[in-house]
């Protein structure tokens, strides 16, 4: 029996999400954006019910392209509020298109949103060696400055504990207990 971190181990979606995604570092920017959506609609809400739900998402939200996403009309984003499937909070979908938009406006700045994000922890993971999740913090200096520029860029929806979570999710730093098996 692998040990994991004790907050995956209520079922096996989070058990696979834990096992094969979270804190596993990511520099694409398709897989950063769809992190960053997902994440932002997690907002008040459990990860598990974003994780429940990331397949709606992705069907609604073009596969997240955020091509397509910050292109989205009225009626579009009328449509999402519409669709059960998805987190329907009207403040949410707007955010989408509104981060979509500036994410492209970082990626013709740096040359891809990748660079940006990653120059926070100067492009290599934080590795924090927590004993138990108690040791886990909701939010750091990091995720401070990164959530204060990304506002200052026109971001929705990303606060410090957001964008502290987003950098989990994308192994920008390692958050896994001491005897997670993914430390291995």
């Amino acid at each position: 029996m692998k040990n994991r971190c004790a907050w995956c181990l209520s079922s096996d979606l989070y058990k696979e999400y834990h096992d094969n995604e979270w804190g596993k570092p990511v520099y694409d920017d398709a897989t950063i954006f769809e992190f960053l959506i997902l994440e932002t609609f997690q907002a008040g809400l459990s990860w598990i019910t974003i994780l429940n739900k990331r397949e709606n998402f992705r069907t609604a939200f073009d596969g997240f392209d955020y091509k397509k996403i910050a292109r989205y009309s009225e009626a579009k984003q009328e449509e999402l509020l519409q669709n059960p499937g998805i987190i329907r909070n009207k403040l949410k979908v707007k955010s989408a298109v509104t981060n979509a938009i500036a994410f492209m406006e970082i990626q013709e700045e740096f040359g891809s949103f990748s660079k940006y994000i990653w120059g926070f922890v100067d492009g290599k993971p934080i590795e924090n060696k927590p004993k138990t999740l108690k040791d886990i913090t909701a939010t750091s200096a990091i995720s401070d400055a990164l959530s204060k520029d990304l506002k200052k860029r026109g971001f929705k929806f990303v606060g410090s504990t957001v964008m502290y979570a987003h950098m989990q999710a994308t192994g920008m730093v390692n958050d896994h207990v001491e005897d997670c098996w993914t430390r291995e």
